[in-house]
């Protein structure tokens, strides 16, 4: 793995709240800290992608990008 590689794993001591990660366990159906952990920043960066697709949907419909599909079928049937 080359530095700056988004999948380079790095062994990193750190203190984990045990009870927070048995929850993110139960809710990410993982099963070893490891597996959680990567999980749960997985989810996070994802949260912020789709935060941020948002924002700029919001951004889209407030310069009317999308008014021509509003009450016409036709033109999202394409």
């Amino acid at each position: 793995m080359k530095d700056g590689d988004p999948m380079a794993m790095v062994k990193t001591p750190i203190e984990i709240d045990q009870e927070a990660l048995a929850i993110a366990a139960e809710v990410l159906g993982t099963k070893t800290k490891k597996d959680t952990v990567n999980a749960a920043l997985r989810e996070v960066g994802q949260r912020l992608v789709r935060l941020r697709a948002l924002t700029a949907l919001g951004e889209m419909a407030d310069r009317g990008d999308f008014d021509d599909f509003v009450g016409n079928k036709a033109a999202y049937r394409r």
